[in-house]
């Protein structure tokens, strides 16, 4: 169970202008923007749902989900996943959630992908029966076997992105934080990771909430949308919830677009 409630974020960045000038100004006197990238939200996720989290560049998505994995701590309000506070008791924690950025590896870059899974079962410290289990049905399941024995700095984008969903899955999470997880994936390997994404929610009633701009990975994957925009949330329901809010659009991107456009978000 995933319960947010009134969490707060904000950034102090360092600004200046251009010109070589302004760049030795800013050595002794440095100006700074406060940005809020969080603002007052709330919401709660059951055990084994599959969630939307969905919103523009700098609406907030990333920096929920390093507050709901532990990464970082919000200014204010509360959150409780599985009764644990994520930055408070965090290595008990991150051993009963999976993360997946697609733009970022959790692979070693020069070494072979199996390599990196034997040093993430000693990271998460899976039981020696467990990993093996858990690394034979995730080979075959995402279709592995050929490509485990290859540096991961030689696999294409869409091979090296099931190596992740692997390596995020090799320890049993409970949880499941997808962030991006089809960015750059052509059409074969996007159906793949959606279908196995599915099959592990349903067989094995994993919480997945994904962030994604691909509004087809959302159709396919989520009943239910939460969509943030500016640090707020904007909306919390389903999908066919929103399709009656809007009946006159046609696609889903339609849709978002125009509720954006509703409280002025682009």
């Amino acid at each position: 169970m995933i319960q947010v409630e009134h969490v707060s974020k904000s950034f102090r960045i360092a600004k200046r202008n251009p010109g070589m000038k302004e760049a030795v100004k800013s050595l002794w006197h440095r100006e700074y923007e406060v940005v809020e990238a969080l603002k007052d939200i709330s919401f709660s996720i059951k055990d084994g749902e599959m969630v939307g989290y969905i919103g523009p560049n700098g609406a907030g998505k990333s920096s929920s989900i390093k507050i709901l994995s532990g990464i970082l701590t919000p200014e204010s309000g509360t959150v409780s996943i599985n009764g644990r506070i994520p930055w408070k008791q965090r290595k008990e924690h991150v051993k009963e959630i999976g993360v997946v950025f697609g733009q970022r590896s959790q692979l070693w870059w020069d070494v072979p992908v199996m390599d990196s899974f034997y040093l993430l079962k000693d990271i998460y410290s899976v039981p020696k029966q467990q990993f093996q289990e858990s690394l034979t049905e995730l080979i075959e399941l995402l279709n592995l076997k050929e490509i485990a024995r290859t540096p991961a700095r030689q696999l294409s984008l869409g091979q090296r992105m099931r190596c992740e969903i692997a390596a995020s899955l090799l320890h049993s999470p409970k949880i499941l934080f997808l962030d991006e997880p089809t960015i750059g994936l052509d059409a074969v390997s996007k159906l793949a990771v959606r279908e196995f994404i599915l099959k592990l929610n349903q067989t094995k009633k994993t919480t997945v909430i994904l962030t994604t701009h691909d509004m087809q990975d959302i159709e396919a994957l989520a009943k239910r949308i939460i969509l943030i925009g500016k640090g707020k949330i904007l909306s919390d329901g389903t999908l066919l919830e929103l399709k009656q809010q809007f009946p006159n659009e046609e696609s889903l991107d339609e849709m978002i677009a125009s509720l954006y456009k509703s409280y002025q978000i682009s």
